[in-house]
């Protein structure tokens, strides 16, 4: 049974070795060793340079909005586990809980009046190119996890982490994306079975799909 059906643990023993060690051959490609990187960081610096006034657009309603400074910043699991500072533009009221089961909902009473549209328009995430940069992030993979969630991760779930976390990836772009992060894990998992440059060409296409039907109609 194909991984992005199943409902239960899939048969993913052959994913059990480190990204650099691994069978898969979508991990061991050119791509996936130095061209995903290359092409994320060459991307960001662009997008960063086209959005960047209204980053600062953002940045000055949101103080103007509500009480709090303009980002949110918050420890994420990366790849290979290692932990990293994800950044965010600010959409929660300060002194309210960060955490979510279902991160994409709108309908939330700790959500500011400005934290509503860009959590809409995805605006809340420009940010994170800065941790794609760094190499912390990807531009596509899958939703970045929290730690004390990861830890409660069984070995097959784990394989997720094989692969920097992306801003936009398949799951993200599924209907259960308004579910929990760990309902979508077997498809960060087919993701990864099927990483290339085309499928990931074919996710950014989606998503700015998916941005463009959201905010015109």
């Amino acid at each position: 049974m194909p991984a992005k059906y199943c409902i239960t643990k899939p048969d993913l023993s052959y994913m059990n070795q480190p990204a650099e060690q691994n069978s898969v051959d979508s991990l061991n490609s050119f791509y996936a060793k130095r061209g995903k990187y290359l092409l994320d960081f060459v991307a960001s610096l662009l997008l960063i340079l086209i959005f960047s006034p209204l980053m600062l657009i953002i940045a000055v309603l949101i103080k103007l909005s509500s009480r709090g400074p303009v980002f949110f910043s918050h420890k994420r699991v990366g790849i290979n586990n290692k932990l990293f500072v994800i950044h965010k533009f600010r959409s929660l009221h300060i002194d309210t809980p960060s955490y979510s089961e279902k991160p994409d909902s709108t309908d939330d009473v700790r959500i500011t009046s400005i934290g509503k549209w860009i959590r809409k328009t995805s605006l809340d995430e420009l940010p994170q190119l800065f941790n794609v940069i760094k190499g912390e992030m990807s531009l596509v993979g899958p939703r970045p996890e929290m730690p004390f969630l990861a830890e409660e991760y069984e070995e097959w779930e784990n394989q997720r982490h094989l692969v920097r976390p992306g801003m936009t990836g398949l799951w993200q772009l599924s209907p259960r994306r308004r579910g929990t992060i760990r309902e979508g894990i077997p498809v960060d998992l087919e993701y990864i079975d099927n990483l290339s440059l085309w499928n990931d060409f074919k996710i950014l296409l989606r998503t700015f799909k998916v941005f463009w039907d959201d905010n015109t109609y």
